[in-house]
């Protein structure tokens, strides 16, 4: 899964999983800038050699527009592009507020909007790769997952009318499912749980490499659910 010679955009790169297929993309070769919403000083170690962008709201079309724009001038073009940006909250409908609704569809679906409708005039079609990260829990959502869920069946449902959209122009849009990861965050919230269940960063990265390279190029349209064993 050779990515030499490829220009990739990965959001939200700063974050555990950004970081993490920020620099697996590198090390298959590409050359990569790393977007994110917060301040550079938490940009990881394993993003020394890529570009960072640091400060960018995604949710500002004329921010995302920038920031591709500048992007694509430092690496020489732009091939593909993997939207990790976004969050989580928990919460329940009942005795919930709409705020966490609009929040939500605000970082995690207009976030990717924003970023897709910033690049497709920079992407060149012969390698073109649009790598969404969605989740698993927006086909079956369980108790306090609803907004959440919707706002990641907003990616899916972005996913596949994007990739009908430019099936005839050689860019393959997919989405990948995962359900928990295991980061940091997320094993402080759960301490009790079986972490060797949940998925890793590193395999989702490995997924990601893959839909970013030449061998996935009849893949597009596709929500891959990646479960671990949860």
């Amino acid at each position: 899964m050779n990515l030499s010679g490829r220009k990739i955009v990965v959001t939200g790169a700063f974050g555990s999983l950004g970081t993490k297929v920020s620099a697996a993309v590198r090390e298959a070769g590409a050359t990569v800038t790393c977007i994110d919403h917060s301040s550079v000083e938490r940009a990881h170690d394993s993003l020394k050699g890529c570009v960072l962008l640091s400060g960018v709201d995604l949710g500002l079309p004329d921010a995302a527009a920038a920031a591709m724009k500048a992007a694509a001038k430092q690496m020489g073009g732009l091939d593909g592009l993997v939207n990790i940006a976004g969050g989580f909250r928990w919460e329940k409908v009942e005795g919930g507020g709409i705020a966490t609704w609009d929040q939500l569809y605000n970082i995690n679906l207009r976030t990717a909007v924003n970023a897709v409708q910033a690049s497709l005039p920079l992407m060149g079609p012969e390698h073109g790769r649009i790598v969404n990260v969605g989740a698993a829990g927006s086909i079956k959502a369980g108790t306090g997952m609803g907004a959440y869920a919707a706002s990641k069946a907003g990616v899916a449902k972005l996913t596949e009318a994007l990739a009908d959209e430019l099936k005839d122009k050689g860019v393959c849009v997919n989405a990948i499912l995962p359900s928990i990861i295991d980061t940091p965050a997320n094993r402080a919230d759960m301490p009790d749980a079986d972490h060797d269940r949940w998925v890793k960063p590193e395999q989702i990265a490995d997924l990601v490499v893959f839909l970013l390279s030449d061998r996935s190029s009849a893949i597009t349209g596709a929500l891959i659910p990646i479960v671990g064993r949860v």
